[in-house]
């Protein structure tokens, strides 16, 4: 017992440091759960021959991150998405398998060894890849998108993969009897059920087949019709603990039935989790296992690290190195050619080459699988977690590379011709999106004209189509807004999606019309003090006003009338508006806000007045009722 919680602590441990310092420093959670595992591994031999043992109860965190992932893949999501997964995400991992096994057969290897190699170093690392392009804002750029779409044909094709695995490894697991039914080593499941291991061993090939489609026919029904009532039954026990034993229950049940015919739990899990994609207890589902699928999975990455053999590493560094970069200059070849077959351009294709360039931690998964297996020998598994390591180790720079590639690159504003402003208008409208069109909607309702610029073509499109006329073309651009009509315009709104761009664009037309009225789309306090200083005159927050109406809704329903609550709303509208213009006074962008003890004690003040403010109107409301 003593042993058990100390490794748990040294686990636990290493997970809580390592993770969070990796994420600080933009490598990644999956970085940092490898880095904890090498340290108490390799370095400082905390951990021993339990780590084995381990990662075959980690490996469940991969089967819960497949089931989770069928859970978001909605089979319409799926159809409509079918092109770019078919044809970009479909060919990178095609092409980069065929690739890398020409590679490891030029080298001696054999097909089928040489096959599971390509397969496991084709996918990318789903989790590094959108956690930085989310941190440095590059998720909606075209390359952001393009490498989402490949990311995600990637998560789908590893249950084929790990499906098509077995086959690789027949001469080890399964032979044809002369009478003609196949005697299957039904890995593992000997161990959990014997009857069910030779009722399989004893079947013809067609039989076994049968047997396997019935179980996923189970699955699928199972999923469909008794899913919903099994919930309701549970519901009404009103304990949450049971919620979370049902959704356990229904991926150790679907990794067990999937099991004892043979194929991998992932395919089970995915496939149920897709069923279950359009089911009302979907999110309750997700709630339930996502602290499961992310422990589970760090504990997996962490046996990992531990397990890689850095005596290899040491003995070669300059061929491990050499190996990683390689596969990483292979991969950048692959996407590159895939960019220009569809006409990626630019700063995104750069994106897309090079974001994707390593190898990913679906690749831990697929060695440790391929080598319980017998498709990979333990010397060549030990190798292949250590070059996916460093290719992984290495894709921070390959966003750097990005930075500087981008930085030289020519600026090209827009991806599209804009249009030709040929109106003007006493109203300047600079973005239309969510926010903008409102505005628009209501202006031109009431009877006047507007001139209304955004850089987003379908939008733009969609407006037409609906009959508002906009133009087609970057709001920040000055010709553009001279072309609007800037010099006569009587009102200018700023309702763009960037925050710097939008301040730039108010700033700018102060300098131009000081007579101007500006009003501006904020995002949150600091960006109303931002555009506050480059000169708007109305400052909207874009959450302010409906916050304060569910506020307001909030507070009929608690005991106030109507008028009351209508009364406190306004009260609050006012201070609030008074407060953001003294708090604008000492605000200071180079200082954090934690540390502005000026700013700290005005808002404690602010807060305090607001109270008074809202307890004196209540009171003078009391006495109007009394009189």
């Amino acid at each position: 017992m003593e042993s058990f919680l100390y490794q748990a602590c040294i686990y636990l441990a290493a997970a809580v440091i390592a993770v969070p310092i990796a994420s600080r420093l933009g490598l990644g959670s999956v970085l940092g759960y490898l880095a904890a595992g090498v340290i108490i591994g390799p370095v400082f031999h905390l951990v021993g021959d339990e780590t084995a043992e381990l990662q075959h109860f980690a490996e469940f965190g991969v089967v819960m991150m497949l089931f989770l992932i069928g859970l978001e893949l909605e089979p319409r999501t799926l159809w409509a998405m079918r092109h770019r997964l078919l044809g970009l995400g479909g060919l990178q991992v095609v092409v980069s398998t065929l690739v890398l096994m020409g590679a490891a057969m030029a080298v001696g290897q054999v097909w089928n060894v040489a096959l599971a190699v390509g397969l496991t170093l084709s996918l990318s690392s789903t989790a590094i890849v959108l956690q930085t392009l989310s941190e440095k804002g590059l998720a909606q750029t075209g390359g952001g998108r393009a490498a989402f779409s490949v990311l995600l044909t990637q998560d789908i094709a590893v249950i084929p993969i790990l499906a098509f695995l077995p086959l690789l490894a027949v001469p080890v697991y399964g032979k044809i009897n002369d009478d003609g039914s196949i005697s299957l080593a039904v890995h593992e499941a000997a161990n959990a059920g014997h009857a069910a291991a030779e009722f399989l061993q004893g079947l013809p090939g067609w039989g076994v087949t049968l047997v396997t489609l019935g179980v996923i026919a189970f699955i699928i029904v199972a999923g469909i019709f008794a899913i919903g009532p099994v919930f309701r039954f549970i519901h009404a026990s009103r304990l949450r603990e049971m919620y979370t034993a049902l959704a356990l229950l229904i991926v150790v049940g679907i990794s067990f039935l999937m099991t004892l015919v043979g194929l991998s739990p992932a395919l089970g899990a995915f496939l149920a989790g897709v069923v279950l994609a359009n089911s009302e207890f979907r999110h309750e589902l997700e709630s339930d296992l996502e602290p499961f699928k992310g422990l589970l999975l760090g504990l997996f990455f962490i046996t990992v690290g531990a397990g890689i053999n850095f005596d290899a590493f040491f003995a070669a560094p300059d061929d491990f190195i050499g190996l990683a970069l390689m596969v990483i200059l292979a991969k950048s070849a692959v996407l590159y050619l895939l960019a220009r077959i569809f006409r990626i351009k630019g700063r995104d294709r750069a994106l897309f080459t090079l974001s994707l360039a390593q190898a990913g931690e679906f690749g831990f998964v697929l060695v440790a699988f391929s080598t319980k297996l017998y498709i990979l020998p333990s010397e060549m598994s030990e190798k292949l977690l250590l070059i996916i390591s460093l290719s992984m180790m290495i894709t921070p720079l390959l966003f750097i590379l990005y930075d500087q590639i981008s930085r030289r690159m020519q600026d090209r504003a827009d991806p599209f011709e804009p249009d030709e402003i040929d109106e003007e208008g006493p109203v300047i409208i600079a973005g239309v999106g969510r926010f903008g069109q409102v505005v628009n909607r209501l202006v031109q309702a009431s009877g006047f004209k507007t001139v209304v610029l955004d850089k987003d073509m379908q939008t733009i499109q969609l407006m037409r189509k609906f009959g508002f006329k906009g133009f087609l073309g970057d709001p920040s651009r000055r010709e553009l807004l001279k072309a609007a009509g800037l010099a006569k315009a009587r009102v200018l709104v700023v309702a763009m999606d960037d925050k710097d761009k939008a301040t730039q664009l108010v700033a700018y037309a102060r300098r131009q019309r000081p007579d101007l009225h500006i009003i501006a789309r904020a995002y949150d306090r600091f960006h109303v003090f931002q555009l506050y200083r480059a000169g708007a005159d109305d400052i909207v927050r874009e959450m302010f006003d409906s916050a304060l109406r569910a506020g307001r809704y909030v507070l009929e329903n608690i005991g106030l009338s109507e008028y009351e609550a209508a009364e406190a709303q306004q009260t609050f509208y006012h201070h609030d508006r008074a407060a953001v213009k003294e708090l604008a006074q000492v605000w200071d962008p180079a200082v954090p806000i934690s540390q502005n003890t000026a700013y700290i004690a005005r808002t404690r003040e602010l807060q305090k007045d607001l109270e008074a403010a809202l307890l004196n109107r209540f009171a003078e409301t009391e006495r109007k009722k009394s009189a």
